[in-house]
């Protein structure tokens, strides 16, 4: 990619989500000012057909016929694949036009790997090496150095294409495998997303309802950063509180360990409100939690935060914080810079 196609803003100084290129000594930024999505309903398709592509699929088909045109879905177990053809294709209104066109139910086709990429919007949730329950530490890091090859090999392919549309990174851990799919496949930081933050927003408000000292969560409070280890959940951006934030933050992180020590493995929340829910409002150019591309052309990372798309590009959330919440947020940013050099 040749310097002249970006777009550059200058970084300012200060405690806002802006300015947190400056912690790795930058001075501008990529502008974020593309929108790759066709201005109608998109194509959609999905590779890697898991528990949590199946679930994912599943919220597309169901809850997004205003958006959605149809869905392809790819992955390596044949059967599955037909199996799901059928059986998602089956879910139906019992009437046609019950619901009206905005309503209707994108059908699913089954796509070969050489065409994933002839759609607006590519779904990556292929995944390598997922701990099996009970096993212990941060297992969402764990799935890094494995699932790195799989990005990069769909990241080449993307580059063979010239794709031009959207690429959502679903698979685990989204931001530094956001980051290996623009090494490998040459496409612009703002075609490419990662969707993590919005379960640990979503967990933050379950214990945020069962606990009044949390309960400023769920007007004030924002999740920041990425999903796992180092993740930043925040009370309020309007009256801080510290040792609150940080309570919940723990509470928040465990919470899928929360659901294995029952004898599961959690994918139900992440995928419909880390994955269709957020890939969905994304589509409607709405608020939601995704990974948005903070750096230049050689560092960076790509950090969670709420954002939305607009024909405009990507606009993001960018209030005044405070002393110890961009604190927080600045040892999150430079940790998944660090990621990105490994």
């Amino acid at each position: 990619m040749q310097e002249e196609e970006y777009q550059w803003i200058p970084v300012e100084d200060g405690r806002r989500v802006s300015s947190l290129p400056a912690e790795i000594g930058l001075r501008r930024r990529i502008a974020l000012t593309r929108d790759p999505l066709p201005g109608d309903r998109c194509r959609v398709n999905i590779v890697a057909l898991g528990d949590v592509g199946r679930t994912l699929l599943m919220g597309l088909r169901l809850l997004g016929g205003d958006v959605i045109d149809s869905i392809g879905i790819c992955d390596l177990n044949r059967n599955n694949l037909e199996r799901l053809e059928m059986e998602i294709n089956q879910i139906r209104y019992p009437f046609p036009g019950e619901k009206g066109e905005a309503g209707a139910l994108p059908p699913v086709d089954i796509v070969d790997e050489e065409d994933v990429f002839d759609c607006d919007v590519f779904l990556f949730c292929a995944s390598k090496g997922v701990p099996e329950v009970g096993a212990s530490g941060d297992v969402r890091m764990a799935q890094l150095a494995a699932n790195r090859g799989i990005i990069s090999h769909y990241g080449q392919l993307a580059k063979k294409a010239g794709y031009t549309g959207l690429v959502c990174i679903i698979s685990d851990p989204v931001d530094p495998l956001a980051a290996a799919f623009r090494r490998t496949s040459g496409l612009m930081p703002d075609q490419i997303r990662g969707y993590g933050l919005g379960v640990m927003n979503a967990r933050a408000c379950y214990y945020a309802e069962r606990d009044p000292r949390y309960a400023s969560y769920l007007t004030e409070g924002r999740a920041f950063g990425p999903h796992g280890r180092d993740l930043v959940i925040a009370n309020s951006i309007i009256a801080y509180d510290d040792r609150l934030s940080r309570e919940l933050t723990d509470l928040t992180v465990g919470a899928n360990l929360r659901v294995r020590e029952l004898g599961y493995k959690p994918y139900i929340a992440p995928a419909f409100s880390s994955a269709a829910l957020s890939v969905l409002l994304t589509l409607r150019g709405e608020w939601h939690y995704s990974s948005v591309w903070l750096g230049d052309r050689d560092r960076g990372a790509y950090f969670g935060l709420k954002n939305r798309l607009t024909p405009e590009g990507t606009e993001f959330e960018d209030p005044e914080l405070s002393p110890l919440l961009y604190a927080r947020l600045a040892g999150a940013y430079r940790g998944l810079c660090a990621l990105d050099k490994e």
